[in-house]
């Protein structure tokens, strides 16, 4: 966020691909860059209260709160991080000790007990693989650590490791027990990446405890997937979200500072939360060629028909799983799907070198003048 100077939050990329692990946050932040930029606006007052940027889930998380005095915005702030960490320990595939590592070691060969948090995220990602006819899909680590490996040895997957790969892949193949609050799985091999769904549940829940602590407006920004409510920083009529050109970026590159020209179209929001999701900065480099860290579960291959879509829906979990499911869809499935959702809209923008922004229908009430 900013207001007269820009300034990019670096980690958004690894909610999916390189998910919560701190320690490859801190090995390749000098390289990525976030899609997302929050429009840094001056506090000014006793009731707000603004955190910086901190390490949680992986990435940068920065938030603000407004209350009506400075130490109630701060407890908000600390109140909202504990949530952001509680919901990490959970569903962290990097932590041997949460549920989700022990779901991927234990659930074929037994079921698994989760608490109702885990539990809730599983079936909320059903309910978005459901909906988009699968693709959104949680199930799809096994593919992406296929195109992780092939990128270490720079060689294209054969036929035989994706169709393997392939068939522990699937949605179907999560069986939930919601009276026992247990998950198996049908398929030995099978994993889950909740990169997809995590970081917006995660952030939901940090509103609602913002919000519970007597917050009457507030921003949580993590990784560049942000949810705004309630009054905005003195001075505005509401909370100013940039969205970066991709044709702008290189991917890869570093970003200390981003100008005019990095941005695309400036949102302004109330009440709503936003994510996008692109594959111009996350790939893996294979004989010379990109492939977007998002898969295709039918391909099983990464996802080529958006350079960048962009949701604003009014919870953080659903702009999160459904920027990733209309990447796998592309802009005629996935704008079709999204106009026929309540509440929420899109900005897309197709692949180099057209670059061509399409929005919804309502998408233009959220683009400032």
């Amino acid at each position: 966020m900013c207001s007269e100077n820009i300034k990019t939050v670096r980690g958004f990329v690894f909610h999916r691909f390189v998910k919560y692990n701190p320690l490859v946050l801190l090995a390749a932040v000098s390289l990525i860059a976030t899609v997302m930029v929050p429009l840094l606006l001056s506090l000014r007052g006793q009731g707000q209260h603004d955190s910086g940027y901190r390490l949680v889930m992986g990435t940068f998380a920065h938030l603000k709160a407004i209350a009506k005095d400075q130490e109630t915005a701060k407890n908000c702030v600390e109140s909202a991080f504990e949530e952001l960490q509680k919901v990490d320990d959970l569903m962290s595939d990097y932590k041997s000790d949460s549920e989700i590592s022990e779901v991927n070691r234990d659930s074929f060969s037994r079921a698994v007990k989760v608490s109702k948090s885990t539990l809730e995220v599983l079936q909320k990602s059903v309910e978005f693989s459901r909906l988009s006819e699968g693709a959104f899909d949680i199930t799809i680590a096994p593919l992406a650590d296929l195109w992780r490996s092939a990128a270490e040895v720079n060689s294209i997957p054969t036929g035989a490791e994706l169709a393997v790969a392939r068939s522990k892949v699937g949605y179907e193949k999560l069986l939930l027990d919601a009276n026992e609050m247990t998950v198996r799985f049908a398929v030995e091999g099978m994993k889950l990446d909740l990169g997809g769904i995590a970081k917006g549940y995660a952030i939901d829940r940090a509103v609602e405890a913002m919000q519970a602590g007597g917050s009457v407006g507030g921003m949580v920004d993590v990784g560049g997937d942000i949810r705004c409510f309630g009054k905005p920083p003195r001075g505005k009529k509401t909370w100013r979200i940039g969205l970066e050109n991709p044709a702008e970026i290189k991917g890869g590159d570093e970003i200390l500072s981003a100008g005019a020209d990095r941005l695309l179209l400036i949102l302004k929001l109330n009440n709503a939360a936003i994510a996008t999701s692109g594959g111009y900065r996350r790939y893996v480099l294979i004989e010379g060629k990109m492939y977007s860290h998002i898969m295709d579960r039918d391909t099983g291959t990464s996802a080529q028909g958006m350079s960048s879509v962009t949701i604003i829906s009014q919870s953080a979990i659903n702009a999160d799983a459904l920027a990733t499911a209309v990447s796998v869809m592309g802009f005629e499935r996935g704008l079709s799907l999204i106009e026929r959702t309540p509440q929420t809209e899109a900005i897309l923008i197709t692949p180099s070198p057209e670059y061509q922004l399409i929005k919804t229908t309502g998408a233009g009430r959220y683009v400032s003048d």
